[in-house]
């Protein structure tokens, strides 16, 4: 039988990865060995790991021919002079002469770089005087009974004249049964229309086809891949088939998870917005109300950061199995990802059966959960749209939706609510927001304001708190409470934190010089700031190119920081306490657990909440709290720092308390750095 030689080729090329009776060998553009098949560490000796990344002319090459080597092989890839297949002796790893017939093959990979490929044949096994194409079809012989494939060459007409294939394998039919016969005498008319139709096609647009076929075999569907290529010299096809069955099945496994959670085994994000689609359309055709409910378990985040992720993990299943078991079998519970799940509720009467259903999923989680033998709250904040009322696409209903949940959220949580026009007012303000705080750093549009701390005793200026300012060209003045918890989200407050830093110590500096005083800086630090692995250095540095000393600067930080309780956190607070930096606890009161903070950590200052400063003039209950406090504080040797202070009767019950700092509107409400500088030398010059 005649092939020519590209067809060899080719099919020698797809096949040599499973030929061991081949010595293959691959070598990059520097000669370095890709590959290395089994048939190479047969003949020469070297393992697959030993030959890796060796040179070409320093591992089968005696030293005689190496330089011709290197020649050849640069003279195929810059002049195109291909390397002409040959008898040679080369040499194994015990530096034993090996003859072999050697040919080679150039490729161009997927990174547009040339790779050469070299197919060695021992000749101590095949004659040396055996012709060349007398060889090549000895060798395809060989590529065929080692391969796992089976091959058939075939008249154009359908006439099989050849049939290859391994003894062990499962045959649909047997070699003998192939010849002479034609693939609609032997095969099934779905697969046989298969095998003319692709046939038809390579023949009338040139080269190759390929597909995919099932056949029902002794040990059940096997599935199978048969590529065609045209041999148009000699009017035939060479037919190679591979047993694709458990590929087949590793690709429904892939689809599984592709469209599933694999924790919960809900629909994925994926899944269930396809869904929506589904259910949208439906409602359209038959002019239905439907409804979505974007679901967001509250607080879970501190499930995982305190009990860990194996609990939290647990917790979400159960969680789940709640959700499927409290609805329809029409309607559709997934998981969006993290702690956000989606309910599609299919035919709907009116709004009350969507409230209906929203209420019972909050009854149902009021039940604790038992996990590892603890006994966990979990709550839920339910966002609800409807269509068609709420919106038209996929994406809009989505949307709303989330924005509904987040006013559930802003209502204090294990609630529903309904979508409103205002509600999506409030999330485009926040993505825009968002996409504009992106930029801002870069383009200088926040600025660090400080407001002064007043000594209570003799009304000197004493030091002031750093408090970030933006002001963008499109939104305007954006207030801290609306940009801050953002960028905490988006962890965008690692970079805008730093910047403060910098510029709070930079102005300390500045200020210091100016009225040679020892003036103190107070900093905000988020939660976020507390993951960056560069904040302990990035404090050291900073400290260090301003020449402050570190007890002038002073960070204050909220309960929640605390509450998160991670060690990370606990082992930052360690190295700035040893660092020298103050620890101020922020909104003193707020809290539930502010007095065993205070005995657990190195704290040195206590700043009481503008709240209880607000009443200690009109309620004796925020005056006997302030008065405690500041006792209380007192007898930890901590200094304690009012905010808020906006009267002088406020300060002056401050002062009999025996506070010792205060800030607020009625010193001084916060100032660009130049006009600090002008109010402290009015002041106190």
């Amino acid at each position: 039988m005649l092939i020519p030689e590209k067809a060899i080729k080719d099919a020698v090329y797809q096949l040599f990865d499973t030929v061991d009776v081949l010595s293959v060998q691959g070598y990059d553009e520097e000669r370095r060995v890709i590959y290395w098949n089994l048939g190479s560490e047969l003949l020469y000796g070297y393992t697959e790991k030993e030959a890796l990344g060796k040179k070409l002319e320093d591992i089968i090459f005696p030293e005689h021919m190496r330089k011709f080597v290197v020649s050849a092989h640069k003279d195929w890839l810059e002049r195109g002079i291909k390397i002409p297949a040959a008898e040679i002796t080369l040499c194994n790893k015990s530096g034993d002469d090996v003859s072999v017939f050697s040919s080679h093959v150039l490729f161009t990979n997927e990174y547009n770089k040339h790779e050469m490929y070299c197919i060695d044949i021992n000749l101590a096994e095949v004659r040396q005087a055996q012709a060349q194409a007398k060889f090549k079809e000895n060798m395809l012989e060989a590529v065929f009974e080692a391969t796992p494939d089976r091959f058939f060459l075939i008249e154009e007409d359908g006439t099989i004249i050849d049939y290859h294939a391994g003894d062990n394998k499962d045959h649909y039919a047997t070699p003998k049964e192939f010849i002479g016969k034609t693939i609609k005498d032997l095969f099934p008319d779905k697969v046989a229309r298969k095998f003319k139709v692709y046939n038809t096609k390579g023949m009338s647009h040139g080269g190759g086809a390929s597909f995919e076929y099932e056949l029902t075999m002794p040990n059940g569907v096997s599935y199978f891949e048969a590529r065609l290529s045209h041999l148009k010299a000699f009017k035939q096809v060479v037919i190679i088939v591979r047993d694709i069955t458990e590929q087949h099945k590793a690709a429904e496994k892939i689809r599984q998870h592709a469209y599933f959670d694999s924790l919960t085994l809900l629909p994925n994000r994926f899944l269930s917005l396809d869904r929506l689609t589904q259910m949208i359309e439906e409602a359209k055709r038959n002019r239905e109300k439907v409804a979505l409910l974007f679901l967001d378990l509250d607080d879970f985040k501190k499930v995982n950061d305190s009990l860990g992720h194996e609990v939290g993990d647990k917790l979400l299943i159960e969680a789940s199995n709640r959700l499927t078991l409290a609805l329809r079998k029409a309607d559709t519970v997934g998981r969006l990802g993290g702690d956000e799940f989606i309910v599609l509720l299919r035919a709907l009467a009116n709004d009350r059966d969507a409230i209906e259903i929203a209420e019972h999923l909050l009854k149902i989680f009021r039940e604790p959960f038992q996990i590892d033998g603890k006994e966990l709250i979990l709550t839920l904040s339910i966002g609800i749209v409807t269509y068609p009322e709420n919106g038209n696409s996929t994406s809009d209903l989505l949307r709303n939706a989330d924005a509904a949940m987040y006013q559930s959220k802003l209502l204090g949580r294990n609630t529903y609510s309904f979508f409103t026009k205002k509600m999506n007012d409030i999330m485009l303000r926040r993505f825009e927001i968002e996409g504009q705080m992106s930029h801002a750093l870069e383009n200088n549009e926040f600025e660090v304001y400080y407001q002064p701390k007043i000594d209570v005793k003799n009304g000197r200026v004493v030091g002031a708190e750093a408090l970030l300012r933006w002001r963008n060209p499109t939104l305007g003045n954006v207030t801290p409470d609306e940009f801050i918890p953002i960028a905490e989200h988006t962890g965008l407050i690692v970079p805008i934190g730093k910047y403060v830093v910098e510029q709070a110590l930079k102005f300390l500096n500045e200020w210091r010089n100016v009225h040679q005083r020892n003036y103190t800086m107070a900093v905000n630090l988020s939660p976020r700031q507390f993951r960056d692995k560069e904040l302990i250095s990035f404090i050291k540095k900073s400290l260090s190119e301003e020449g402050i000393k570190p007890d002038s600067l002073e960070f204050e930080i909220t309960e929640g920081i605390l509450m998160i309780g991670n060690s990370y956190i606990d082992d930052a607070l360690d190295e700035i306490n040893k660092l020298g930096v103050k620890l101020s606890m922020d909104d003193f009161g707020t809290g539930y657990s502010s007095l065993s903070y205070l005995r657990q950590y190195s704290f040195d200052i206590l700043k009481i909440d503008r709240s209880f400063i607000n009443g200690i003039t009109l309620k004796k209950e925020d005056f006997d709290l302030v008065k405690a406090t500041i006792a209380m504080a007192h007898s930890l040797d901590l200094l304690v720092v009012a905010e808020g202070v906006e009267t002088h009767e406020q300060l002056k019950l401050l002062g009999e308390l025996g506070c010792d700092l205060i800030q607020g509107y009625y010193f001084s409400r916060p100032l660009p750095a130049k006009e600090m500088i002008n109010f402290q030398f009015a002041t106190n010059g």
